[in-house]
């Protein structure tokens, strides 16, 4: 039987890295190759850097939005599948900051996962981030 926990266990775990501001543990979780499909222009973003370049322009339009504290919650994910090396996660999200000193939350979010059982672990090849709604807390 496959090991569902493995893939679950990095999703979180890149999670916790976002949540900490940690760009470098987000990065060694993500496979080279990787891609990123997020809300935020432009959008995409692929390659050995996807993961640094995103997060590098998460913090630039927070900067110019007035948004910090970013912290991002998983609930219980709706599909953990392994077969073979490949894994998908599909996992419901919520996603807090403060928009100009007020709390905001963004709930009912999807993350949707692909990784890749390598020999140092599981690590992510794509990642897609569909927006909730948002509102004032």
């Amino acid at each position: 039987m496959p090991d569902a926990a493995g893939p679950m266990e990095t999703v979180r775990s890149y999670a916790d890295a976002f949540n900490k501001g940690d760009v470098k543990a987000m990065a060694a979780l993500f496979d080279a190759s990787g891609s990123i499909l997020d809300g935020m222009a432009p959008h995409v973003w692929q390659g050995p850097t996807a993961c640094e370049d995103w997060y590098g322009e998460v913090l630039e339009e927070g900067e110019h939005a007035g948004a910090d504290a970013y912290f991002i919650a998983l609930g219980e994910p709706s599909h953990v599948d392994v077969a073979g090396d490949s894994g998908y996660v599909v996992v419901p999200a919520t996603m807090t900051f403060k928009l100009r000193g007020q709390q905001i939350t963004q709930s009912g979010a999807t993350y949707t996962v692909a990784l890749r059982k390598l020999p140092a672990g599981w690590r992510i090849r794509a990642w897609a981030w569909a927006k909730g709604t948002s509102g004032g807390h």
